[in-house]
């Protein structure tokens, strides 16, 4: 460190000097600027010496030069070691530049002396000696005056060390000759007139440069390995000819050097007055090319490349006659190069730009002419390469439309040119694209400035439209939100140039045009077109045009939910433009309604519109604060991820306005127009909310409360944390906290709040480290780490440390999970002092000065020991000690603990930690061994290796001795054959499979780490190679032995990690092992074996994968270019004669390994370089005899379809719309699609001897298929596509036949649709005697059904289009009537008119009526006389003819029509019936009212006779899905739909019900049955016999337990919203006038008018209490839709419907209904109570005492959602209020008290047992295990929650209450007992610190509170 050595010289030099405090101070941020590696920490460092050198510079200059000298010594040292960092370097320089003034010479003195020190003992430049090379040169005017004055002398280090880099190859990775050639570009591109004599003069020839410039064109023509660097290479050659005296040398340079890829490795190259010889290609991969182009395009100058050259014809110059051609041949080329070649094609345009005059002067003519060639392969090329999937090209495509037309337009400008035809050219391309198409809104917006926004949306009116299909699909928002930006902004430009109207005059244009889509947007149901309407248009639109706000406002004013979303939307992009946004009342209701909505995006948004504000300094209003508090309780538990997320941001841009308008109120910097007052209250609300919201988020970690609330609190506690706290974290570069925070920390203080860090919060971050799910565990581990204080207390420490160990031997793989994250988390929080006091089995190791070490060794003891158990007796090991615990511990502690890797680059540690590393690869490598033989029956690292894993039924044999063994020899017995595995069986499999898959990760993850080239060389090999060989073994075993695809997937990421390290080591020997493990698996895969070891184990394939994956990016990818050419010759040697079906050929095994390295996820597009062959061998092995040959081969099929047409992207019809077109796809891959149309024409060329079957042809339709038709292009490559296509029409094989109409699709242009479609139906027959084939016919209508149903579509055909297509059906309409003998072409001709309806003539139109009415009339006269013919097909006419009968009776909405379709449903025909239901529920009939409402009739009309008839349980359950669909909105039904029931509506409520509760119909009918009955039950039974209802509720309540099936929850959760609001609500229409704000007020007439009712009022809300806790998202939502129903007066209900609420909204509003409709209903209190589980502590204390060993499985939770303990708190005020309401005597009272002597004594006695175990401390074995206890965290909150009841119920009660038996006290007595009892549980962390008051938002008192209320309109 020669800084440090400076800077001790420094400070003992200026030690007793004047400037000494100032010096030192200057270097001690020098010191901590080295010492840090944050970039932010460095530069704060170096900002605060750049202000101490400016205090300095004064001092100095009253100093000589030898007291100056010691300064500017050590920071030009220091200068010099941060020469990787440009900014740091340049602040140093400004430093050095400060601090010598009036120095200078001595400055130049010392840089003088610093550079020529560079390289002393040797020729060859380390990589810091050229990265100060170039620095100086770039940075440095002193450098760059050094290097200057010694230019031949770095000329020759730089070609000595390019010489020696490239001879020697240092390293794949490594960036050494990378250096090299920068400092040559700079050297070359900084001093241009000192190199210029060297190459271009004859007297000054350098033979140093001569040989750089040999070295150079050798790194161009692949000497070295790294893209890169060759890239590099072309831009200085090109900057070498930059230094050329003129222009024409340097040109006839670039010229020679072109030239030189046709004669590589023959003659000499003459540069200037340079000869080299021209170097040989090493490996012609085209790239030298590349390197050549981008190099010139990147920095040649302009004059050169426009200069004319000598002895060209025509005034050729370098730019147009050169450099073009060489990048249209790049652009052509498939090489893994598409990103260059592209951003060359971009920088051509650029440099064409830019060099437009100078090509004008020589040329004298257009450059682009209308007609010329040059402009017509420019377009060309742009539109063949536009869709081009690889990352980054879009962007030079982009680029290149923009410049292309910038260019043209200054040419037609420069000529005068008035006719411009590109314009049109081009726009009338992007139109004939499908609007799928990415691509086509490049070139749309570019040509928008040109031809004016009208132009364009007159030529293209569907615009709006596609936009809006693209704004639904997220790989098409950016493009379409940017072509609507674009087209807006060049409105927003006319207008205002042209009428110069007012803003509201813009708005009201803006709104002719783009309003209908924005509201389209932003009402959609479709949360994805919502979000990116407002995201990309809103608030762009706002900003553009500020006065849409008001249109806006008024186009979303209804109180819909779509309504309220949009609503929501525009206020929030409103305020993130303006800024505040005051809210009216009217508003301020409007929003509560969207905090409490069911509707997640509605919720989020308002609540966005809560917290965001443009300034972080705004504070938060006292309303916004509210519902802050009201609303987020109340989210605590969604189960959405994304919603929490986004909830956690929104609360942080929330806490962040707190925190820096506190921080601005406290610095006095507030906004002046509020008061001292007015401060202080904002103050205090600030710290009361950050103070509410923590102890929120830590009473929610409770170990009894669901997965949600605790996912969701850790987000809000880290929010809390990293806003409001002063932690510091060097490696964020965002979120730090303000420098200030120290004083708003101590405000908060002073006042008792914000201590984050108090012991009840740790314990409840600790109870979340035993959690069962990852997610929890890491995430608190992650808040104690970075937040808590450093060291854990040392009793805590002790405890976590036992608990840890305990859990580390757990078999339950969370359980051992969650040991490892707490092993880790107390090796973060320990020091020296806390590790000596842990009982750590390696003793010896506790001298040592490393905790990590010390810890490290305690585990592998720990591993070592348990291995030992497992070498004994596997069985008992896998019970009481598996081993993947201590592994995954190990691998958290040594690979996740920053203090540990640095901990192994110590130099006094590093032999230790090589011991440590070389018994722990040799631990695991013996383990290994030992689980793998076991299950093959082989015992220890001794035994002989297989070569593949052992089958199913070895591996059972083989854990069947073990368990014998494990058992003992007495024990064994016969054992009955069972389906399931036995507890032992499973025990062994998962320790096996567990810790296999854990070993992988730890010895990829060390690799990894230990194997970085970031490592200081000095520290020394931590990882030998023994040791990486042995590692290589254990993973090749693990691979090859291993059946389990979890354990392989792990292992694999460990392998891939682990090749990776080696393969980018600059050592060769670790190098060779993955290319050595990737040559022994080829040879074992093409040699013999015994068994299978692709098919039947997944690890062997893998082994390929990882090691190719393994392969820098960057690079040319050697191994996998290997690995590939040798797994295509092997699967194309032709099959033995003879071969044996149970072992893998080969062949198949190379096709599966292709298999997987195509759908590798690491190696990317890397493999489509290969796609072709790899292709045409699936294609071949589709035809192969072997069955194995073609399973592997469709299986490399469909990797090959995914890789190359990537995946699907979601469309907003649920359907594929992939983007990528058939024309781009054939331009992209030119070679493959010869090999798919090759396919297509053989399977369409005659042969001899009849039709034969082409095993590849369906494969090849199938690809075809899956692309989108392009634009219409003259010659496209698509073309020959057609013929074969429309051939395959004939083909005797259906599928062949659908598939080719599908495949037929993308090869024809939408222009080009309606002439192919008139082409297909002028070959129908015309005439029965004229079918030469019915296959023919039939597949020409499917032809054209796939045509018409895309053409139909967005930017279809129109119906005048079409007419002529019309026309020629209707000439051969007999197609449709029997004398077509076909059933199935007469359905094809069918569906082919249906998608043609508008069209016809009206006489043809009846013509299909009535020829449908006929053949169904016979039909049905058929079935009758019972001489119906069958026929094959005849099924699906006849269902065909239905659904084109439904549909045109809801087209024309004709009541004949509808009438028809009502009797075809009365038929007994079951295809006819099934065909008009399954078209009723898919909803196809939603837009026709008139149809829905007559169906509905027949449905109902006919419902009991289908009932009792019940011929078919599929027909029944569809009949009755169709009635509840029909009668979704309960507004559909109507008093005619009650009279065709015709007073059997109780018959068949009767019989619903009994086929409820006696039969068995499976669980689909029964929820339609249910359903059904409860639309009659709410309809039909106005006297709502009790009976019935009583047998409803009943029904209800058996199937809405929670150990029932989800769907018949689901279904109780339907029929309660369905009929409970109707069987509560009779009695509230009288008095309808009420809201629902006072319910008191109804109650009195409830009882009176229906007293029968309150009981069942009770068990349906009872009822819907407990479905509002289920598990399921679905039944909570459809519980929450009852409680809305039940919010709403019936004049609401009917008109403007209802807003559902959300689900604890929707419980609140439930309880608030009880407390104030039946609270004085005896039954109400007793209800609740059944809410309030009666939980026995002392048998949970006990059982944790017991510490029973654990099993492998504990019995799932029947509803994982639930938690009894927050609904019990929950229920508390509720139950409290009940009581102080009623008066004294009630039989409120009486329940009360009769529930106070059956529980109180318990509760008494529960509490006196709690405060006897935790008045003394819990024992030590037990007592951090009780902290994580769920069980018992929810008995103990329960039992509060009944103590705090009884202490009430006494208070309440009085002394009649006191003489209760088994009580002894009064309320005073057992309150001040509960307090005590609380305080003890709050110190042990097993309850929440008790609140002082209610928090806003919460439950009490519940009807003072109208939170929720608003919610529902």
């Amino acid at each position: 460190m020669g800084a440090e050595r400076e800077a001790r010289a420094c400070a003992a030099f200026y030690g007793s000097r004047g400037l000494a405090p100032t010096v030192l101070s200057c270097l001690r941020c020098l010191r901590h600027f080295a010492g840090s590696t944050a970039k932010r920490c460095k530069e704060k460092h170096l900002e605060e010496a750049l202000q101490l050198t400016r205090a300095l510079s004064e001092g100095l200059q009253a100093l000589g030069e030898a007291e100056a000298r010691p300064l500017l010594r050590c920071v030009l040292a220091f200068q010099m070691e941060a020469t990787s960092s440009c900014s740091s370097f340049q602040k140093l320089e400004q430093m050095v530049t400060q601090l010598a003034v009036g120095k200078e010479a001595l400055l130049a003195q010392e840089v003088d002396t610093l550079l020529s020190g560079l390289a002393l003992q040797g020729e060859v430049l380390s990589p810091e000696d050229l990265q100060s090379v170039s620095m100086f040169l770039e940075e440095s005017s002193l450098g760059r005056q050094h290097w200057q004055q010694n230019l031949p002398l770095l000329l020759q280090r730089l070609a000595s060390t390019l010489h020696w880099v490239l001879q020697g190859q240092p390293t794949p990775g490594s960036t050494w000759g990378y250096l090299v050639i920068k400092a040559c570009l700079q050297v070359f591109q900084v001093l241009p007139k000192d190199v210029a004599p060297l190459a271009w003069s004859t007297s000054g020839k350098s033979e140093t440069l001569q040989s750089l410039l040999g070295l150079l064109l050798e790194v161009a023509w692949g000497k070295a390995l790294n893209k890169d660097t060759r890239l590099l290479a072309g831009t200085a050659l090109s900057m070498l000819v930059n230094t050329a005296p003129q222009p024409q040398h340097g040109a006839s340079a670039v010229l020679t050097l072109f030239q030189l890829p046709n004669r590589a490795g023959t003659g000499e190259l003459k540069f200037g007055e340079l000869v080299v010889e021209v170097p040989p290609v090493l490996e012609p991969d085209g790239l030298e090319k590349l390197v050549l182009t981008r190099g010139v395009l990147t920095c040649c100058k302009m004059d050169i490349l426009s200069c004319q050259l000598e002895g060209l014809p025509n005034k050729a110059c370098l730019l147009l006659d050169v450099v073009f051609p060489a990048v249209c041949a790049l652009t052509r080329e498939q090489k893994d190069c598409h990103y260059y070649c592209f951003q060359a094609c971009a920088l051509w345009l650029q440099r064409l730009r830019e060099g437009l005059a100078a090509l004008w002067h020589l040329t004298g003519t257009h450059v682009l002419a209308q007609d010329s060639e040059l402009l017509q392969e420019l377009t060309q090329l742009l539109w063949n390469n536009a869709e081009t999937p690889v990352e980054g090209v879009s962007e030079f495509i982009h680029s290149s439309f923009r410049l292309l037309l910038e260019i043209y337009h200054l040419e037609c400008q420069h000529f005068q040119d008035q006719e411009r035809p590109l314009y049109q050219q081009m726009l009338q391309r992007v139109v004939s694209m499908p609007w799928q198409i990415k691509a086509r809104y490049v070139p749309l917006c570019a040509i928008v400035p040109y031809m004016g926004s009208q132009q364009v949306l007159d030529a293209y009116p569907d615009l709006p439209q596609h936009l809006l299909s693209c704004l639904s699909t997220n790989h098409l928002c950016p493009a379409a939100a940017e072509a609507y930006k674009v087209l807006v902004r060049q409105q927003c430009s006319e207008w205002r140039d042209g009428q110069r109207g007012t803003e509201e005059a813009l708005a009201e244009q803006w709104a002719l045009r783009w309003l209908p889509l924005l509201s389209q947007g932003l009402c959609s149901p479709l949360p994805i077109l919502q979000s990116n309407s407002a995201n990309h248009l809103l608030t762009w639109t706002l900003r553009q045009l500020p006065a849409t706000q008001a249109l806006l406002a008024a186009q979303f004013g209804g109180q819909d939910t779509m309504s309220l979303r949009a609503w929501v939307s525009v206020l929030k992009a409103q305020k993130s433009v303006a800024g505040a946004l005051p809210l009216g009342e009217e508003a301020l209701e409007r929003l509560s309604r969207c905090l409490g909505t069911r509707e997640e995006g509605i919720r989020l948004a308002a609540l966005g519109l809560l917290c965001c504000s443009p300034n972080t300094n705004q504070p938060l209003s006292g309303t916004e604060v509210r519902l802050l508090r009201e609303f987020l309780p109340l989210n605590l538990n969604c189960d959405s991820s994304s919603f929490r997320q986004l909830l956690q941001a929104a609360v942080r841009k929330a806490l962040v306005r707190l925190r820096d308008s506190s921080l601005a109120q406290l610095r006095g910097k507030a906004p002046r127009r509020s008061g001292p007052a007015e401060g202080a209250e904002q103050l205090a609300q600030a710290v009361g909310f950050v103070e509410w919201l923590l102890q929120l988020s830590i009473a929610s970690l409770s170990p009894g409360s669901n997965y949600q609330r605790k996912k969701m609190a850790l987000l809000l506690l880290a929010a809390v944390l990293e806003t409001c706290t002063d932690t510091w974290s060097p490696d964020r570069k965002k979120g730090q906290p303000p420098r200030t925070m120290a004083t708003l920390l101590s405000y908060a203080r002073q006042r008792g709040c914000w201590d984050f860090f108090s012991q009840p919060n740790l314990l409840a971050l600790l109870s979340c480290l035993q959690d069962s799910t990852n997610e929890i565990r890491d995430l608190a581990s992650e808040l104690l780490v970075r937040y808590f204080p450093t060291t854990f207390p040392e009793p805590i420490a002790q405890a976590l440390f036992q608990l840890a160990q305990d859990t580390l031997g757990s078999p339950r793989v969370q359980e051992a999970e969650a040991g490892s994250v707490l092993m880790k988390t107390i090796l973060q929080k320990s020091d020296s002092g806390t590790m000596k006091s842990l009982s750590l089995e390696a003793e010896a190791a506790l001298t040592l000065p490393s905790r990590g070490l010390c810890f490290a060794q305690h585990l592998l003891h720990v591993l070592q020991a348990q291995y030992k158990v497992a070498h004994q007796d596997l069985l008992r090991a896998a019970a009481t000690a598996p081993m993947h615990g201590a592994i995954a511990a190990l691998r958290r502690c040594l690979l996740q603990v920053p203090e540990v890797a640095v901990s192994m680059q110590a130099a006094e540690l590093v032999q230790s930690w090589q011991e440590f590393l070389t018994c722990l690869v040799t631990t695991v490598r013996d383990i290994t061994s030992l689980l793998l033989g076991a299950l093959q029956s082989q015992q220890g690292p001794g035994a002989d290796e297989q070569a593949a894993a052992p089958s199913f039924a070895e591996m059972g044999n083989a854990i069947g001795s073990l368990i014998m063994l494990g058992k003992g020899q007495g024990q064994e017995e016969e054992e009955s054959d069972s389906v399931l595995l036995s507890e032992e069986h499973s025990l062994i499999l998962t320790c096996c499979w567990v810790s296999v898959k854990e070993i992988g990760l730890l010895l990829g993850g060390l690799a990894e780490l230990l194997l970085s080239p970031a490592l200081p060389a000095e520290v020394g090999p931590l990882l030998p190679l023994p040791t990486l060989q042995m590692a290589t073994r254990v993973f090749q075993e693990i691979l090859l032995r291993c059946r389990h695809w979890g354990a392989v997937e792990g292992c694999s990421m460990g392998f891939t990690k682990f090749c990776a390290a080696l393969l980018n080591h600059p050592d060769p020997e670790l190098q060779a092992i993955p290319r050595a493990v990737l040559e022994q698996g080829l040879e074992a895969l093409g040699g013999p074996r015994s068994s299978s070891i692709t098919r039947r184990a997944a690890g062997f394939p893998m082994l390929f994968l990882c090691i190719v994956s393994g392969e820098a990016p960057a690079q040319a990818r050697p191994l996998l270019t290997h690995c590939i050419q040798t797994l295509l010759s092997l699967a194309a040697m032709a099959l033995p004669q003879d071969w044996d079906q149970t072992l893998d050929l080969p062949q198949v095994c190379a096709l599966h390994v292709l298999q997987t390295l195509v759908r590798g996820a690491g190696l990317g597009g890397a493999v489509l370089c290969h796609a072709t062959p790899m292709m045409a061998l699936a294609l071949r092995g589709l035809g192969s005899p072997c069955w194995a040959m073609r399973n592997a081969a469709i299986q490399l099929f469909s990797a090959l379809t995914s890789r190359l047409l990537g995946q699907p992207w979601s469309h907003r019809d649920g359907c594929p719309s992939e983007g990528l077109s058939l024309h781009a796809f054939l331009s992209q891959h030119p070679k493959l699609g010869a090999v798919l149309l090759g396919e297509l024409k053989v399977a369409t060329a005659p042969t001899s001897g009849g039709p034969r079957l082409h095993p590849a042809l369906h494969a090849v339709l199938t690809l075809l298929a899956q692309l989108q038709p392009g634009a219409d292009i003259a010659g496209s490559s698509s073309a020959p596509f057609l013929e074969p296509l429309l051939g395959l029409a004939e083909s005797p094989i259906y599928a062949v036949r659908a598939m080719a109409a599908k495949a037929l699709v993308p090869v024809v242009a939408p222009p080009q649709r309606c002439r192919l479609l008139l082409q297909l139906a002028r070959q129908l027959p015309a005439a029965p005697g004229q079918i030469r084939s019915h296959n023919d016919v039939h597949g020409h209508l499917l032809q054209m059904q796939a045509l018409l149903g895309c053409a139909t579509g967005t930017g279809g055909l129109s119906a005048e289009a079409l007419h002529p297509v019309a026309l020629q059906l209707e000439a051969r309409g007999w197609l449709l009537t029997q004398a077509q003998r076909c059933p199935l072409v007469r359905a094809a001709f069918l569906q082919v008119l249906a998608l043609l309806p508008t069209s016809f003539s009206p006489g043809f139109a009846q013509y299909i009526h009535d020829t449908i009415s006929s053949e169904l009339g016979s039909l049905l006269q058929g079935a009758k006389s019972g001489c119906a013919e069958p026929q094959v097909g005849s099924a699906i006419l006849h269902q065909t003819m239905a659904h084109f009968v439904c549909s045109e009776a809801a087209r024309l909405a004709d009541s004949e029509r509808i009438a028809a379709v009502c009797s075809l449903l009365q038929q007994p025909n079951p295809d006819i019936q099934l065909a008009i239901l399954n078209w009723v529920i898919a909803g196809e009939g939603g837009s026709c009212k008139e149809v829905e409402n007559a169906l509905g009739l027949t449905l109902l009309e006919s419902l009991q006779s289908v009932l009792q008839e019940r011929r078919d349980e599929e027909f029944l359950r569809l009949y009755l899905e169709a009635l509840l669909h029909l009668y979704r909105d309960p507004s559909s039904w109507s008093q005619e739909a009650s009279s065709k029931l015709h007073g059997s509506s109780r018959s068949c409520l009767e019989m619903l019900l009994h086929m409820v509760e006696a039969e068995c119909p499976g669980p689909d009918l029964l929820f339609q049955a249910l359903c059904a009955a409860s639309l009659l039950l709410a309809h039909q039974c106005r006297d709502k016999d009790a009976v019935l209802v009583e047998r409803w509720c009943a029904a209800l309540e058996e199937c809405s337990r929670s150990a029932g099936s989800e769907l018949l929850r689901l279904a109780a959760a339907r029929s309660l919203q369905l009929a409970g609001p109707s069987l509560l609500q009779p009695s509230l229409r009288g008095t309808c006038s009420l809201q629902m704000a006072g319910p008191s007020l109804l109650q009195p007439s409830l009882r009176a008018a229906h007293p029968s009712l309150v009981p069942v009022a009770l068990r349906l809300i009872n009822m819907a209490i407990h479905l509002l806790q289920d598990e399921e998202r679905e039944v909570r939502h459809e519980a929450s839709g009852f409680a809305s129903l039940l919010r709403q007066s019936p004049g609401e209900l009917l008109q403007n419907g209802c807003i559902f609420v959300q689900d604890n909204v929707g419980l609140q509003s439930l309880l608030e209904l009880l407390l104030g409709e039946f609270g004085e209903h005896p039954e109400t209190f007793n209800s609740l109570l059944q809410h309030i589980p009666v939980l026995d502590v002392r048998s949970v204390v006990e059982e944790l005492e017991a510490n029973k060993a654990a099993s492998l499985y504990k019995e799932d939770e029947p509803n994982v959602f639930a938690e009894p303990a927050v609904l019990a708190q929950q229920l508390l005020p509720v139950l409290v209020q009940l009581l102080e309401k009623a008066p004294t005597g009630s039989p409120v009272h009486a329940s009360a008290l009769q529930w106070l002597e059956a529980t109180g004594p318990s509760v008494l006695r529960d509490l006196q047992y709690c405060k006897h175990c935790w008045s003394q401390g819990p024992a030590a074995r037990w007592g951090m295990k009780a902290l994580g206890c769920a069980k018992l965290h929810t008995a103990l909150a329960v039992l509060l929650v009944r103590a705090w009841l009884v202490a009430q119920v006494l208070r309440v009660l009085g002394e009649g209450a006191t003489t209760t038996p088994g009580l002894g006290c009064g309320s005073q007595e057992l309150e001040q007992e509960l307090e005590l009892v609380q305080g003890l549980l709050v110190q042990h962390g097993l309850a929440p610190v008790p609140k002082q008051d209610n928090a806003p938002g919460e439950l009490a008192p519940l009807l003072g509170s109208d939170s929720s209320r608003h919610a529902a309109v």
